[in-house]
């Protein structure tokens, strides 16, 4: 290590490391310099809460240089994303800095890119979270890249807070990181959106072991105004999905250059994005299914000004960097006031004008109460894994599935909680028990749910406060510099019009009341169940089905959602015209000679009444429904436990068999919903087992 410079030296160098990053007119902020100062000089953990567009990589960038010239290892960046890692990298090369990254996109790579690690020529790593628990990483890799990293950086460090608003498992094993980082070496947390709680439950995970604390070096904590003197906000109420859609459309054309349109749901993403394309807009849907080459395909376009708008889920969120961008529209309104300003910093940071603009809808805490649904499971099933680990071994998320009624996404989320907690571990195979003892902490969970309601309701308050809209999102994330701003809707008194055309608005009800999705068939058998593996087999196979809407459209989705929460009934005769267009336009091989429906226990007059009007109407033959042979199959979350319940109730009745058997021709499956597609791929199997040469599934609605 060569021997450091004093402050003045350090501090001359830091500003021209600054220059080639951001230009010959860039100058430190105090609060760069004060965290450059204490990672280079006082080799100090430190916390930057600052707003978007602050320059907070500014920060790890130059830090990263003058510790390398002192002879350091490299610095080892956590990152959220995709679209910030390949940011962050080339803003690395502007500065002369050689960075490199390992995530899941490149896995291919990862060998090559560890070897230049170890032979120093790299200055900067990039790892996803979710890399920091791999097995082979964690055990071979971490240990070496702790002892020699020059430092560490955390960036979007409110997602290692389950008080933050975009808490993620992965994040939280880096308080563990962080205690086993040998002395000496200095740790950067960043983020632009924490609230007070947030940033004390950050600084403290951040903290050395007491017993390595040095006396008053305790984490430094640099906290910012979070204003944006650039953001436009305003809150436009339109009382229809159609109004909102049709009054986008127009407003996209008025507002300057380009930007981002936000949606909650990846149905909406695609469905406002296929309505503004007919309008004649240059747009493009984006949400985290699309797949890594369209996304960056679709990021390049829009950073080039080559479209008007991505219309986007949260995946396109931190990170995001494109200084120039004019707008952001939110169609549905988050649930949180500090996600939704954290989302709307993407706009606005290197213009003078950015227009932020919600439109609110009603179906929006219908879509946050499913969100809620997803939180940290009760006691018992979580009791239910730990046991089933120990008792069986090593078990694959799969595999666990068979014994634990959670959807996947939901079991991955509590084992990467329980991995951090000491509980169980993640190896190669799948996961372990430790047989560490492990307690249900039930009134923290509580007390996030309850955060949560709060930051609901705290935003619902968003669209009616008559006050400062700007001072309103800020102090919710505790900033007390926060005064009224001047520039939004309720300071300057200018409100947008929510005038709309009426031919705009039935153009747009046309494209919402537009019937039709597929059903895409199953093909394989969950993995982990004990006698079905594999592809299904192509005689008991169902073809591509259709429904008339996804639950989470903006267009049917909240008719369908009206459908469901009534009481069991007839369907209406426009959801029922809407249906046979759907037949109407399905290009089937071989026409439905007849019509089989599911059983139902919530809603039997509905379906069965579906399925005979259909029969009727398209002269088929109504052959009867399905049974159960005891009881119904319940809700079931996981694809493993809901076939085995479905195997295990639903029947096919005698007389039914010998109908379908002398049908002579496809049959029409209908249900009314379809969440995991289990009943839909074992009714279908049930039919063609019975004879039919073809089974065709019709349903109301997709869950998503």
């Amino acid at each position: 290590m060569i021997d450091a410079p004093d402050a003045a030296m350090l501090r001359e160098e830091a500003e021209e490391r600054l220059q080639a990053l951001a230009g010959e007119h860039a100058r430190l902020r105090d609060d760069q310099w004060a965290a450059i100062e204490a990672l280079v000089l006082d080799r100090r953990r430190v916390l930057v809460v600052q707003r978007t567009g602050w320059g907070k990589s500014a920060v790890y960038f130059v830090a990263t240089a003058l510790l390398r010239e002192l002879g350091e290892g490299p610095t080892v960046i956590v990152s959220p994303l995709l679209a910030l890692m390949r940011n962050q990298i080339a803003a690395a090369e502007r500065a002369g800095i050689r960075a490199v990254t390992i995530n899941s996109a490149n896995p291919e790579a990862w060998e090559e890119v560890y070897g230049q690690v170890a032979e120093g020529m790299v200055d900067v790593l990039l790892v996803s979270p979710e890399r920091l628990n791999n097995p082979d990483f964690r055990d071979n890799v971490l240990p070496e890249l702790a002892e020699s990293a020059g430092l560490v950086v955390v960036d979007e460090a409110h997602c290692i807070s389950d008080w933050g608003h975009d808490f993620r498992p992965d994040y939280r094993r880096l308080s563990t990181l962080f205690a086993e980082l040998p002395p000496g070496i200095p740790v950067l947390a960043t983020t632009a959106t924490a609230n007070a709680r947030v940033t004390r439950d950050v600084a403290e995970q951040m903290r050395l072991p007491a017993e390595l604390q040095p006396e008053g070096q305790d984490t430094l904590v640099l906290r910012g105004p979070l204003e944006r003197e650039s953001l436009h906000l305003s809150v436009v109420r339109l009382p229809s999905a159609e109004q909102r859609l049709a009054w986008l459309a127009q407003t996209l054309r008025e507002l300057p250059g380009s930007g981002i349109v936000y949606t909650l749901t990846v149905a909406a993403a695609h469905e406002i994005a296929g309505y503004l394309r007919e309008q004649g807009l240059e747009v493009a849907a984006y949400s985290g299914q699309t797949e890594p080459a369209e996304r960056l395909a679709a990021e390049e376009a829009l950073l080039n000004n080559k479209i008007k708008a991505l219309v986007a889920t949260s995946a396109l969120g931190m990170g995001f960097d494109k200084p120039d961008l004019g707008f952001v529209v939110h169609v549905g309104a988050p649930q949180s006031p500090v996600a939704y300003y954290q989302q709307v910093g993407r706009a606005g940071r290197g213009v003078e004008r950015a227009e932020v603009i919600l439109l609110p809808g009603t179906e929006d805490r219908d879509i946050w109460a499913y969100f809620a649904s997803l939180a940290f499971p009760p006691e018992p099933v979580v009791r239910t894994t730990l046991r089933t680990l120990e008792e069986r071994g090593v078990m694959s998320t799969p595999a666990l599935e068979t014994a634990v009624d959670l959807s996947r996404s939901r079991l991955e989320m509590m084992l990467k909680v329980l991995d951090v907690d000491g509980a169980v571990r993640r190896v190669k195979g799948g996961w372990e028990a430790t047989g560490a003892e492990w307690s249900y902490d039930a009134e923290r969970y509580q007390r996030i749910a309850a955060e949560r309601r709060a930051e609901q309701e705290a935003m619902l308050a968003y669209l009616t406060t008559t006050e400062c809209r700007e001072q309103f999102l800020r102090r919710r994330l505790d900033d007390d510099t926060a005064t009224p701003c001047g520039r939004c809707d309720n300071c300057t008194g200018r409100h947008r019009s929510p005038e709309i055309g009426a031919q705009a608005v039935e153009n747009a009800r046309e494209r919402l009341s537009r019937p039709g999705v597929e059903i895409e068939a199953r093909k394989q058998w969950p993995t982990g169940m004990p006698d079905l593996s594999g592809r299904i087999k192509p005689e008991l196979g169902a073809e591509p089905g259709r429904a008339l809407g996804r639950l989470t459209d903006i267009g049917w989705g909240n008719r369908l959602r009206e459908l469901f929460a009534a009481e069991d009934g007839p369907m209406p005769d426009d959801m029922f015209a809407a249906v046979i267009k759907v037949l109407s336009a399905w290009d089937w091989r071989e026409r439905p000679v007849a019509v089989v429906n599911v059983p139902s226990a919530s809603r039997p007059a509905l379906v069965r009444g579906f399925a005979e009007r259909l029969a009727q109407v398209g002269r088929l033959t109504y052959l009867g429904e399905l049974g159960y042979r005891a009881g119904t199959p319940g809700k079931q979350f996981n694809s493993a436990k809901r076939v085995q319940a479905i195997r295990g109730t639903l029947a096919m009745p005698k007389e039914l068999g010998a109908a379908i058997a002398q049908c002579g021709g496809p049959v029409l499956l209908v249900d009314d919903r379809v969440d995991t597609g289990w009943t839909m791929t074992l009714a279908a199997a049930q039919v063609r087992h019975a004879g039919a040469p073809a089974v065709l599934p019709l349903a109301l609605a997709v869950t998503s």
